[in-house]
Order: structure tokens, then sequence, then C-alpha cells
């Protein structure tokens, strides 16, 4: 199951029915954007007990199409490293 981030308002403004729902939608809106600004800037995003987002670099270099088996030169990219907590991998993971 996929999250987007229209349900994620929808689901606070069910459990939440104080605020207002433009007012969740600025916050999420606000979170996700600070996620985003500190992968940009290369810093470490930790969420206690749930999980840690990190960037690592990919170095540039010659890599094999595997279809065509074709060489093709890439340039030095990040790539996004996320890690689950064990404790909520174990939460997810419990039977019922």
């Amino acid at each position: 199951m996929s999250l987007v981030k229209s349900d994620l308002i929808k689901e606070l403004s069910d459990n939440y029915p104080n605020f207002l729902r433009k007012d969740l939608t600025k916050l999420v809106d606000i979170i996700l954007y600070e996620v985003q600004e500190s992968l940009r800037r290369g810093e470490r995003v930790e969420l206690r007990d749930i999980f840690t987002l990190d960037t690592r670099i990919q170095k540039e270099g010659m890599r094999r199409n595997p279809k065509t088996g074709e060489k093709v030169f890439v340039k030095e990219k990040k790539s996004i490293l996320f890690k689950m907590s064990k404790k909520w991998a174990n939460k997810i993971n419990e039977k019922e």
C-alpha cells in the first residue's frame, strides 16, 4: 500500500478534528520541505524509533546496460538510503 499526501492529511484530520485541514496541509508541506532540503544539503534525517534517511554519493563511472550490454558513462549522483528501526520493523511484522 502506498501513502499519498492527501490520504495522510485526511487521516490526520480524522484523528485530530480540532485542527483545520488547511493547517494540517501546511504542516505536512513544511515537514516534507524540510526533509527534502536537509537531504539536499547532505544531512541525515532521523525520526526516532521509526526510520532514518541518509544520502550516499554514487561515484561516476562506466556502467553496463543489462538489456543491451552497451556501456554507458554515468555521472556522480546522490541516492537516498532508508533504514527502518528495529522497533518499528518488529511492530510491522508482528503477527496478529
